[in-house]
């Protein structure tokens, strides 16, 4: 009877914890091409006066998802990215095992955006409305113990504003 509670037990926690990694939404359209998702976002950012950031990453990551789950919940850092970015998760994928073409997309788009992958994941680029990188942030300047501090957030977001840029 004691190994059939403790083999239930543990059966309970593998499902608790499997639950727990899957909880965050995947955010990232694996299936789209980067390099259109990014000029469809500047033909709407330069519409609406405002500038693109790049959450670039994966659902591959779990600080991305956190991120993206982050500005979703929190209504201040939520309202400052959607009163003056088109916000959009770029999706990153350089490894081989997904193929050639794969690869040399993951190249050309960390070539376009002036290799943000040095910083790590998710890594945040700001362009213009003309599609000019004008920063790329580090979000581990961002994080708080085991999440995003909304100050931190909140000061990186109102530096590259329009408003503040120009």
């Amino acid at each position: 009877m004691r190994r059939l509670v403790t083999l239930a037990f543990m059966m309970t926690m593998v499902v608790v914890m499997a639950h727990a990694q899957g909880a965050l939404k995947k955010v990232y359209n694996e299936s789209i091409d980067p390099m259109t998702q990014i000029d469809e976002a500047l033909v709407k950012a330069k519409a609406e006066g405002k500038f693109v950031i790049c959450q670039v990453g994966g659902n591959w990551c779990p600080w991305c998802l956190k991120f993206a789950d982050f500005v979703e919940k929190d209504t201040a850092v939520n309202k400052a990215v959607n009163d003056s970015f088109e916000y959009i998760h770029v999706n990153y994928n350089p490894r081989k095992a997904a193929g050639a073409e794969a690869v040399k997309k993951a190249e050309s788009l960390m070539k376009r955006l002036n290799n943000p992958a040095r910083f790590g994941f998710p890594v945040f680029v700001v362009l213009d409305e003309k599609g000019t990188v004008l920063h790329i942030q580090d979000s581990s300047f961002l994080e708080e113990g085991k999440g995003y501090d909304e100050k931190k957030v909140l000061r990186f977001l109102k530096n590259w504003t329009p408003k503040a840029v120009k």
